[in-house]
């Protein structure tokens, strides 16, 4: 029986159409949820569509508000299609499944006692559908920069100061159940600096789940949102990694375990918080008109480029900087040159000298010998660092892997041998190709298109991480050179 994997990206809020930053999640959760399917697992992967709350009804603006998030909810499914995401689930949050879900599990936490009935009045940021407290406005705002405002109403309570200390054990614990590290210290410090009962209800508005036996109030959209990951778990709970952007930590690593803890839930193995994305140096936002749009850049570069220079170029878990001369020079200097070229090379010599046919090596030196090992051991240590999050790290493998490639043909120079020494030159070929098709099984998960047409080259059928061992056969044949990886000279 395979081993469950079971990954989520957070829901996407649809007041506005896909951004940069939703891509990235995105992409960065499908190269970890392949990876695993590669590993042999049986993975659910899910994404989805936030539709409830404040924002969302003011952002509607008259419209027919079930048209409106239907029309942005769209956007979302057609940027997982376009970016190559492997979700095998998509949840929307108006789904009639999810409603009676929620429901079910406000019943079920107001049965233990852990919901109550009382007043509130409080800072409250609907950009953010936050709650704030007094010691936590920055100038007037809420820590993100939001507009804040005052606001007294009826609300139920969560009672989140029930659960301080059991969180707080929680995370002594499980080390590494909230990673970066510097997340997992501001949450602790958060939580340690004393935790107030959460209102989870809201009066003023009414686009949202409405609270079962007192409809004048509708739940609030974090408690709605976060419970997705338990609407549509398909018998995978408990989830292994919640990816979220750095900006919702609190509310997964704060609110969810606490709302789950009272539901007698098992809580998820962890949750791991990215940075943001700046450009050309510059904070993004509307009113400075630098928002990135990844449908944009996909036409612009191609689908691979965008997905391998997203995770290349921004250490998983840090902030990092979208530059368009930064994406073309490494996707030149590291797919074009470095692996593009090697493919090039290496298989349009087969076909000059052996007619496309995979050559039956001789002896090999012990410079081939661990030339090779290193290559097949790479997949454990690729898939480790995946494992761990350091997609960057689990990238680099694949590079150096292409370079010492390139420095070995460079030095063996088979093209020198052509008539001189036949049996050699097969030799260093047939490592060659071996190279290759490693870098091709690697590069899955990062660049799946591109990494197929690699295998499709070399006529590889087995392509699951297991198959490293599986050779290639002397006496196949192997497709004409097509590129794979063109440079970009100039952007479009």
């Amino acid at each position: 029986m395979k081993e469950k994997f079971y990954i989520s990206t957070p829901i996407y809020y649809v007041n506005d159409k896909p951004h940069i930053g939703h891509a990235y999640t995105s992409i960065a959760s499908d190269v970890i949820a392949r990876s695993k399917a590669l590993s042999g697992c049986d993975v659910h992967f899910l994404t989805g569509t936030d539709e409830h709350g404040q924002k969302i009804e003011k952002a509607a603006t008259g419209a027919n508000i079930n048209e409106f998030v239907s029309h942005l909810a769209s956007k979302f499914v057609s940027l997982c299609k376009l970016a190559n995401v492997s979700n095998t689930d998509f949840v929307r949050t108006t789904s009639e499944t999810h409603r009676l879900f929620v429901q079910s599990m406000w019943k079920k936490i107001s049965d233990t006692g852990y919901i109550y009935l009382s007043k509130y009045s409080g800072w409250y940021s609907i950009r953010d559908e936050a709650f704030y407290q007094e010691n936590e406005l920055v100038n007037g705002k809420a820590p993100s920069g939001a507009d804040v405002e005052w606001i007294e109403e009826e609300s139920y309570f969560f009672r989140l100061s029930a659960f301080q200390d059991k969180l707080l054990e929680f995370y002594e614990q499980n080390p590494t159940f909230i990673l970066p590290a510097a997340r997992r210290a501001e949450t602790i410090s958060f939580v340690k600096s004393g935790l107030k009962d959460l209102s989870i209800s809201r009066t003023t508005f009414k686009w949202g789940i409405p609270v079962p036996g007192h409809e004048t109030h509708v739940i609030y959209v974090w408690f709605d949102a976060l419970f997705n990951y338990l609407s549509y778990q398909n018998g995978f709970w408990p989830c292994d990694l919640h990816i979220v952007g750095k900006d919702i930590l609190r509310f997964h690593t704060v609110f969810w375990p606490a709302f789950l803890m009272a539901g007698g839930f098992a809580l998820p193995k962890r949750v791991f918080a990215h940075g943001w994305w700046t450009n050309d140096g510059e904070k993004i936002s509307k009113s400075l008109g630098n928002v990135i749009d990844p449908i944009e850049e996909i036409e612009k570069f191609g689908l691979d480029y965008f997905r391998y220079y997203l995770i290349r170029a921004m250490q998983f878990g840090r902030d990092g900087d979208f530059s368009q001369s930064t994406l073309i020079s490494l996707v030149n200097a590291e797919l074009a040159n470095n692996i593009g070229n090697l493919v090039q090379r290496v298989v349009a010599f087969v076909h000059k000298v052996n007619n496309g046919v995979i050559p039956t090596p001789g002896t090999m030196t012990e410079e081939e010998i661990h030339l090779l090992d290193d290559a097949y051991g790479t997949v454990a240590k690729m898939i480790n660092s995946i494992d761990n999050q350091e997609l960057h790290s689990a990238i680099e493998y694949i590079v150096s892997l292409g370079k010492a490639a390139n420095v070995y043909i460079d030095q063996s120079a088979p093209w020198k041998l052509k008539g001189v020494d036949i049996h050699r030159m097969n030799t260093i070929l047939y490592v060659l190709l071996e190279l290759i098709r490693v870098i091709g099984l690697l590069l899955q998960p990062f660049i799946p298109d591109s990494a197929a047409k690699i295998l499709d080259t070399l006529q590889v059928q087995n392509r699951n991480f297991a198959s490293i061992a599986e050779k290639l056969k002397p006496g196949a044949q192997i497709l004409q050179p097509e590129p794979i990886f063109k440079r970009i000279d100039a952007v479009g």
